[in-house]
């Protein structure tokens, strides 16, 4: 690594502040030496990615496993790391400041705190002390790390869009530096979020086919990650691949081998 963390942490917040940040999401450090390679200006990890990688299913990581691997994501590379860090691995919002410390030390420049635990929402009061209790950690460490407010009721089907925005602009009077909403798959609903959280930079997922970052950019839109879904192509053709093998007895013709360099 050739730049310090807090210089990383300081390009991260940089990259927010005008125009739109593409940020995907590697699982390992090859994927995200690749990334880099191609000319991603910064990364985020992805706890369901991850987990496929391990073996297990999203959620299915423990909080120390999950240190480990963002610690590893970000020692091997230049880049600002954001860290899916789920819903902080604990209910109580003093048990989420204490992981958020731990998350801190590991090199990542931002991560972000669902309002999610299995398929239910927090109360939004116990979601907003958790968020709260997430950023005084940060400004107590002292460290430049972006506080991302997630909220998965659209994606998990119990919230309206008006729901959304009011939870997300809540988010940020708790101290969240971006908000994410997982579940908007509309460029007309991304919009009304994008206007009713400005200045705020709202993150969007690039769930759905019809989202290019070009529309998105036209809307205000100043950040995008694409969460599991660069895992899933990959797994797709390793399946595709693997499926001819032991079908029909050959691989398919494969490209050279890419050096790294």
């Amino acid at each position: 690594m050739s730049i310090s963390t807090q210089e990383k942490r300081r390009r991260f917040r940089a990259l927010h502040e005008h125009g739109l940040l593409i940020l995907p999401n590697p699982w390992d450090i090859g994927s995200a030496k690749r990334l880099e390679r191609l000319g991603a200006q910064a990364l985020a990890s992805s706890s369901a990615a991850f987990a496929w990688a391990q073996g297990l299913e999203d959620f299915e990581v423990g909080r120390d496993a999950l240190l480990a691997h963002l610690r590893e994501l970000a020692a091997s590379t230049d880049l600002p790391l954001n860290a899916d860090f789920e819903n902080g691995f604990a209910d109580e919002p003093e048990q989420v400041a204490a992981n958020v410390r731990l998350a801190i030390e590991t090199g990542i420049a931002g991560l972000s705190i669902e309002d999610r635990y299995g398929d239910e929402l927090y109360d939004l009061d116990l979601a907003l002390a958790r968020l709260r209790a997430a950023k005084q950690a940060i400004v107590t460490s002292g460290e430049d790390v972006l506080l991302v407010g997630r909220s998965e009721g659209m994606l998990i089907g119990v919230l309206d869009l008006a729901q959304t925005i009011e939870r997300l602009q809540a988010f940020t009077q708790a101290g969240a530096d971006v908000v994410y909403a997982p579940g908007l798959r509309q460029l007309d609903d991304i919009a009304q979020v994008v206007q009713a959280l400005a200045p705020t930079p709202v993150n969007v997922l690039l769930i759905h086919a019809g989202l290019t970052v070009p529309d998105l950019a036209a809307i205000g839109v100043r950040r995008v990650s694409t969460g599991s879904q660069l895992a899933l192509a990959t797994w797709d053709r390793f399946e595709e691949v693997s499926a001819q093998l032991l079908e029909q007895g050959h691989l398919p013709p494969t490209r050279p081998h890419r050096r790294w360099s």
